[in-house]
C-alpha cells in the first residue's frame, strides 16, 4: 500500500489531515477539507471497486488514463496529425469545406503538401485548349419518359436520417438545399417535420423498416406511402437495400431514444426499439425488387424511383440486371454506396471489413449496364466520401451521373469530426437529440453554409472541367484522370480500370474473369448463386 502507485492517495490523505488540522486549530473555513475528503473516498473506492483493474492499482491516477482516453480524438486532431491524413478526413479536407461554406479564401500557397511521387497519387489531364463556361448549375433529368422527371444537380446531400441527425440540423441541409436548388436525401428515417418546414427538394428513402409507410406489424404500407409520396415536395423516391456503413446489417434505435417527434416521423411506438431489418420483407428476388420499385413509382405518380445498394456479392446484382432484361422493368436511378461511406455508427468489423468501396462498386455496376446494353436509360448517383470538386470530377469519370455527399455537408454545418455521433454528445448539435446541445446549431446561418459550399465546390468543378477542355461534367471519362503507379510509373484510370464494351454481356463477350465467372451464375428469380457445370 505504500507503493509509489498509491502515491496520489496517500497524499491527498496528508492534505485531508493537515487542512482538519487547520480547521481545528487555526480557524481555517470548513471548506477547505472537502475537496480532499471527497478525492480520498475517491481513491478509497477505487481500491475496493471490481470493474477496473488500472484504478485498483492506481486510484487517483488511472482517472488520468480515463480521461486521456476521452480526449485522444480531439488531441490528435488539433495536436498531432498532419494535414494530409485521412483518418478519416484529413484537416485539408475538412478545411477546404469550412472555408467554402463560410465563403473564405480557399486557395492554397507555397504548393502542394501532396507528395506527387507517391503511389495513388491522382490528376486530371488539363487541356492546351481550355473551355469556358457560362455557370457551374450542372444539371442531369432523372426520369425523363415518367410522368414527373426530376431536373437534378450533380451534387446533392445523402442520406442521413433525422433521429441520427438533429432537428437543426435537418432543417439547416434543407433550407441549405432549397437556396441552392440541389436536393437532399431523407435517409430512412422518413420525412420528418423539420424536413417538411423547409420546403428543400427531398428523396424520400424508404428502407426494410418501411419507416413512414409502415403498418402497425412493420409491413409495408400502400397508403400511407402513396399520401407522403405524392405531396410535391418529394421528387424521387429511393429503395435502400444496403449503405456504405453497414451493408447487410441491420439497426436497433433504443426505446430510451424514440423522442416523440421520432415516433410520429417513423411511425413506431413509443416505449419500444426501433428495428430496422436488415432484409426487405416485401421482396425475397430480384426480379420482387423490380416489381417493388414499380410499385413505388406508380403509388408516387409517376416519379423517379430507384434504389441503392453498397456492393457485396457480384452475381446478386448481376441477376437485378438479367431481371431487369427478362421483365423490362428498369429503375431510373442506381446510388451507389461506397464502404468508405457513412455517417452512422456500426460495429467496427462491418465499417472496416465489409462492402466493396466506391471505385470498385462504381465501376461493376456501370460496367454491367453498359454490356447489357441498358446504361443510357439508367443513371447512376454515387456516395462514399466526396467533399471537393476533384471527388466529384474522379467519381463522375468512372462512371457516374451524379454524386452525394453526407460527411461533406456535416462539415458545412458545423461538425468538427470529434466522433461523438454514437454518444448523443456532439459537441456542435449535429448529431444529437439534446436539445441543449442542438441549439448551438443556428439554422439561417449554417443553411446558407449549405448553400454556399455545394456552390463554390461547383464552381471549383467548372474550372477542373474547363481546364480539361471539356463542355460538361458528364464529358468525363476515366482517360481524363492520370494516375501514379510507382515512382516512376503513370497510367491514365482507363488502363487500370477495365471496361465493357455497349452489349458485351448480351452477345457473350465477358472480356474479364469477373463477368466470365459469375454473370452465367446470375439469376433473375434468387439473390442465390446457381449452380454452372
Amino acid at each position: 500500500m505504500f507503493s509509489r502507485r498509491f502515491l496520489a492517495l496517500w497524499l491527498v490523505v496528508a492534505l485531508l489531515v493537515a487542512t482538519l488540522a487547520g480547521v481545528l486549530f487555526d480557524g481555517w473555513h470548513p471548506f477547505w477539507p472537502l475537496p480532499f475528503a471527497v478525492l480520498v473516498a475517491l481513491g478509497v473506492w477505487d481500491v475496493v471497486q471490481q470493474r477496473h483493474a488500472v484504478l485498483r492499482n492506481y486510484p487517483l491516477w488511472g482517472h488520468f488514463r480515463f480521461l486521456f482516453e476521452f480526449i485522444r480524438p480531439e488531441i490528435r486532431q488539433y495536436f498531432v496529425e498532419d494535414d494530409t491524413s485521412e483518418t478519416p478526413f484529413s484537416r485539408a479536407q475538412r478545411s477546404i469545406v469550412y472555408q467554402r461554406a463560410k465563403g473564405e479564401v480557399d486557395s492554397r500557397p507555397f504548393g502542394t503538401e501532396i507528395d506527387v511521387k507517391a503511389a495513388g497519387y491522382e490528376w486530371i489531364a488539363h487541356s492546351l485548349a481550355p473551355t469556358v463556361l457560362k455557370d457551374h448549375d450542372f444539371r442531369i433529368t432523372i426520369g425523363a419518359d415518367r410522368a414527373q422527371p426530376y431536373s437534378a444537380s450533380i451534387f446533392n446531400i445523402s442520406a442521413m436520417s433525422f433521429g441520427a441527425l438533429s432537428a437543426n440540423a435537418i432543417r439547416a441541409l434543407n433550407r441549405g438545399a432549397k437556396l441552392g436548388n440541389f436536393i437532399h436525401d431523407t435517409g430512412e428515417g422518413s420525412i420528418s417535420p423539420h424536413h417538411r418546414e423547409q420546403g428543400g427538394d427531398l428523396i424520400w428513402e424508404v428502407a426494410s423498416g418501411y419507416f413512414g409507410c409502415r403498418n402497425d406489424d412493420g409491413t409495408f404500407s400502400a397508403e400511407k406511402f402513396a399520401t407522403q409520396a405524392k405531396t410535391p415536395q418529394v421528387k424521387m423516391i429511393e429503395v435502400k437495400l444496403s449503405q456504405g456503413a453497414k451493408p447487410g446489417h441491420g439497426g436497433v434505435l433504443p426505446s430510451a431514444k424514440i423522442t416523440p417527434e421520432i415516433s410520429a416521423t417513423r411511425g413506431v411506438p413509443m416505449g419500444q426499439d426501433c428495428i430496422s431489418p436488415s432484409r426487405h420483407s416485401e421482396f425475397s428476388t430480384p426480379l420482387g425488387l423490380l416489381q417493388f420499385v414499380e410499385r413505388l413509382r406508380t403509388l408516387s405518380g409517376g416519379k423517379p424511383t430507384g434504389f441503392k445498394l453498397c456492393i457485396g456479392h457480384p452475381w446478386e446484382f448481376f441477376g437485378i440486371v438479367k431481371a431487369m432484361l427478362d421483365s423490362g422493368i428498369l429503375p431510373d436511378f442506381i446510388v451507389v454506396d461506397g464502404s468508405e461511406g457513412g455517417t452512422g455508427a456500426a460495429p467496427l468489423e462491418f465499417t472496416d471489413h465489409v462492402g466493396a468501396p466506391l471505385q470498385e462498386g462504381l465501376l461493376l455496376v456501370h460496367n454491367t449496364l453498359v454490356g447489357a446494353g441498358l446504361r443510357d436509360r439508367i443513371r447512376i448517383g454515387a456516395s462514399g466520401k466526396i467533399v471537393t470538386a476533384f471527388d466529384i470530377a474522379r467519381t463522375l469519370a468512372i462512371g457516374a451521373d451524379w454524386c452525394n455527399s453526407a460527411r461533406g455537408f456535416m462539415f458545412a454545418i458545423g461538425c468538427i469530426q470529434s466522433q461523438k455521433c454514437h454518444t448523443d454528445r456532439c459537441p456542435t448539435g449535429v448529431a444529437t437529440q439534446d436539445t441543449l446541445r442542438q441549439r448551438a446549431l443556428v439554422v439561417p446561418d449554417k443553411a446558407q453554409r449549405v448553400q454556399q459550399f455545394h456552390a463554390h465546390t461547383l464552381h471549383a468543378l467548372q474550372e477542373l472541367i474547363q481546364a480539361a477542355g471539356l463542355s460538361h461534367p458528364s464529358d468525363l471519362r476515366a482517360h481524363h484522370i492520370v494516375k501514379r503507379v510507382s515512382s516512376n510509373e503513370i497510367r491514365l484510370m482507363s488502363e487500370s480500370l477495365k471496361y465493357l464494351a455497349p452489349g458485351d454481356l448480351l452477345r457473350g463477350q465477358f472480356r474479364y474473369q469477373l463477368y466470365e465467372k459469375y454473370w452465367p451464375m446470375a439469376r433473375a428469380d434468387s439473390f442465390s448463386a446457381a449452380e454452372v457445370a
